[in-house]
């Protein structure tokens, strides 16, 4: 125990006695809190109960475009960032064999994450790149309205952006610009390259395409076709393909 003076030098009398420290009124404790729906984070509550901070639930998205490719390297390296953030992962979706093209009525687990989203059963939604999402311009952004008016927040490892920010937000459409681009060109390369082939052949000499038939079995297609054969017996009579009598009379 010490003797501070806080008085005037006239006034030698003025001592003030000074006591232990005090301990902190609101000490943060860790606390887990169950708030349902098999979703669980950690907040810290102070000795009056309120809130001063808690994890972010997040649910992570990964989509790969044909079978033969894994998702695992995309839900890795977001389990690694939801460690170092601090995020609590409650939820996966994952789409295989999928186009980004296609619509949310063809990517199964891309619709049940727009479900959840509706529910606001997590308060992030964290995705490798913004391709994994999709290509089409107007599904990103109609995807990124539906965040904002749920008040849940967008992440993409591979271009860092989080759409908590309006320059996040920007970006982000920026970047959906970029991949339909991307998609467009493809598309304009595949449709040259087809061309080209139709024009000088591909490089084993062999035409584009299906083989064309005899035109004589054209003729024998055509006749019996004519006498009021079908065309499934056409195909058997003649040890050919319903494709090709298909083809040679129009589908």
């Amino acid at each position: 125990m010490r003797s501070v003076y806080i008085g005037h030098s006239k006034h030698p009398s003025r001592f003030r006695t000074s006591l232990a420290p005090q301990k902190t009124a609101y000490q943060a404790i860790p606390k887990t809190v169950d708030y349902g729906m098999d979703t669980r984070y950690s907040p810290c509550v102070t000795h009056k109960g309120d809130v001063v901070g808690k994890s972010k639930r997040v649910a992570l998205y990964a989509r790969v475009s044909t079978d033969s490719q894994t998702t695992d390297n995309q839900l890795r390296e977001l389990r690694h960032v939801a460690e170092r953030h601090g995020w609590t992962i409650v939820a996966e979706f994952v789409d295989k064999g999928i186009s980004g093209v296609k619509g949310r009525d063809q990517r199964p687990q891309f619709d049940a994450l727009s479900n959840a989203i509706s529910r606001r059963e997590f308060d992030m939604v964290a995705a490798w790149s913004v391709d994994r999402l999709g290509r089409s311009l107007q599904d990103l952004v109609l995807f990124l309205n539906e965040l904002h008016a749920k008040k849940v927040d967008l992440f993409l490892h591979h271009q860092g952006l989080d759409t908590s920010t309006p320059a996040g937000r920007m970006m982000f459409q920026m970047m959906g610009v970029f991949a339909e681009f991307e998609r467009a060109m493809i598309v304009d390369r595949v449709k040259a390259g087809l061309a080209r082939a139709k024009a000088h052949g591909t490089r084993s000499g062999k035409p584009l395409g299906r083989p064309k038939a005899p035109p004589e079995m054209e003729q024998r297609i055509r006749d019996l076709y004519g006498a009021g054969m079908g065309r499934a017996k056409i195909a058997r009579t003649l040890g050919v393909g319903v494709s090709l009598t298909s083809r040679v009379l129009g589908r």
